[in-house]
């Protein structure tokens, strides 16, 4: 058993190399093979080496990591997405049916993808101080280990609530026994890594899809808003949310943040145009290199009739619920074209729903790989962030929460806000966030924080999947993997 163990959770945190994510020079080079040891840390590029390691967990094709439909998956609970009611989507539809079993795998890619980066992350935390070399460059390294660490560690606590803690790179017996760590402990270390990366990051990013000095505030941001709804209920952190939200803002220049000017340009989907400045940050992709392909875009989000996948596509309700405008017109597909140049309306398909249109690589081009990178937050996400939090710490809408909420707004096509009470204008930004970021893993866990859940799955349109039984809170967060409880009872 213990061999299986090792393979599992410290198989996962092997140190091993991922490509550059931003940078074209790496690309080009053949890295296999290469493992990272504290002894090649001495130097600077041993350091960056084990940092492109660090992102291997995050951006790997299948098997880990978010380069596939896994993290959709994980968020179908929500409102806004759902997957085929037959085919070979069991394990997707376990997650839109709140039935989710310990031995389904996608839980478990999500697991490994996300220690994978964690392992890789201490493994430059533990041993950055042996580096020789330039202290801004070292310094620069450490921030972006802190923030792959803490963003790793917040996805884990938010699909599985209690999860094993672990700072450090090497195997030692006793973590063959290691325990759940409280969430509230979690979110300790969560704040603390961004903090670092806050301290020690750069204003401007090193390449596309880094982080910078603030991507990390943001994630802070965010982190805040979560702890004060379900399940920490820490109002405390409110105004701290409002206040980094506030700090990005204010800062946006600096960082190199903003709106695109429309839809049209944020969803184009054409590799060569990316490193917009709406990324806090993402994780870029690579088709020709292996596990580094992005198979998020494409097939996975197409009809069978267009060769598709039907990994995911838009709830009935949510689709016919969301405002009508350009940004209506650019999230979704309703219309396709067939090879036979028919066309059918999505009610026509053999899965009667409409499509995610901004997941269409751009040109509509029929293939399940590509080198888009895959946003995972965007500068639209501060906004709201600012515009609900500041509401809750002062009780009524300011000036500049309206003016955050507006700029998204008017993008989308839709009337300015005005006149609102506290909660009135909050709950609009709430259905706001639903809209702006449809299909982008954030509808579920705002709808969690909100214990809003349940609401949100009653009374779904008959072509939708329904829920197996009824929806508690224990349908909130995933048991942990059944590889890892059969392994180690501690985690049960």
């Amino acid at each position: 058993m213990k061999t299986i163990k090792i393979k599992l959770l410290f198989g996962i945190m092997a140190a091993g190399l991922l490509i550059n994510p931003g940078c074209s020079g790496f690309l080009d080079e053949d890295l296999q093979g290469q493992l990272v040891g504290v002894g090649a840390l001495s130097s600077v590029e041993g350091l960056d080496a084990a940092l492109t390691g660090a992102y291997k967990g995050l951006g790997w094709t299948w098997s880990m990591g978010f380069f596939h439909s896994t993290p959709m998956g994980a968020t179908m609970g929500g409102d806004d997405i759902t997957t085929h009611p037959a085919s070979n989507k069991q394990e997707f539809r376990e997650f839109d049916q709140f039935a989710v079993s310990p031995g389904n795998s996608r839980t478990g890619q999500m697991y490994t993808g996300c220690y994978k980066a964690i392992q890789g992350a201490n493994n430059i935390i533990e041993n950055w101080e042996n580096t020789s070399g330039p202290e801004d460059r070292i310094n620069e390294i450490v921030g972006e280990a802190y923030f792959l660490r803490a963003f790793s560690y917040y996805w884990l606590v938010r699909l599985y609530d209690g999860i094993p803690l672990i700072i450090t790179p090497t195997f030692s017996e006793d973590l063959l026994s290691i325990g759940r760590t409280e969430s509230s402990v979690i979110y300790d270390l969560i704040i603390s890594d961004f903090e670092q990366a806050e301290l020690r990051l750069p204003n401007s990013k090193r390449d596309p899809g880094r982080p910078n000095k603030g991507s990390a505030a943001a994630f802070l941001a965010d982190v805040y808003l979560t702890m004060g709804g379900w399940p920490l209920h820490d109002t405390s952190k409110i105004p701290l949310a409002a206040q980094k939200a506030k700090e990005v803002i204010d800062n946006r220049a600096t960082y190199g943040f903003d709106l695109v000017p429309t839809y049209e340009v944020l969803w184009a989907n054409d590799p060569s145009g990316f490193n917009m400045p709406e990324e806090i940050f993402s994780l870029y992709a690579y088709d020709g290199v292996g596990q580094t392909m992005n198979a998020h875009f494409g097939f996975a989000s197409m009809p069978g009739e267009q060769s598709g996948w039907e990994d995911f596509f838009a709830e009935i309700n949510f689709f016919n619920n969301f405002p009508e405008g350009p940004r209506k017109d650019m999230t979704f597909r309703t219309e396709f074209e067939l090879e036979d140049g028919r066309v059918l309306q999505w009610q026509d398909l053999q899965t009667r729903h409409p499509y995610y249109n901004k997941y269409y690589q751009a040109g509509d081009q029929k293939r399940w790989f590509s080198s888009i990178p895959l946003i995972m937050m965007r500068y639209a996400h501060v906004l709201t962030i600012y515009a609900e939090a500041s509401t809750r710490e002062l009780g009524s809408p300011s000036t500049e929460a309206y003016a955050s909420i507006n700029l998204i707004r008017n993008r989308a096509g839709l009337p300015e806000l005005e006149g609102l009470s506290g909660e009135e204008f909050i709950e609009a930004v709430i259905d706001e966030r639903a809209w702006e970021f449809a299909a982008e893993r954030t509808r579920w866990f705002d709808l969690v924080r909100l214990e809003r859940v349940e609401e949100a799955n009653a009374n779904k349109h008959p072509w939708d999947l329904q829920p197996i039984g009824g929806i508690s809170k224990e349908d909130y967060t995933f048991p942990l993997p059944l590889t890892e409880t059969l392994n180690n009872p501690n985690l049960q």
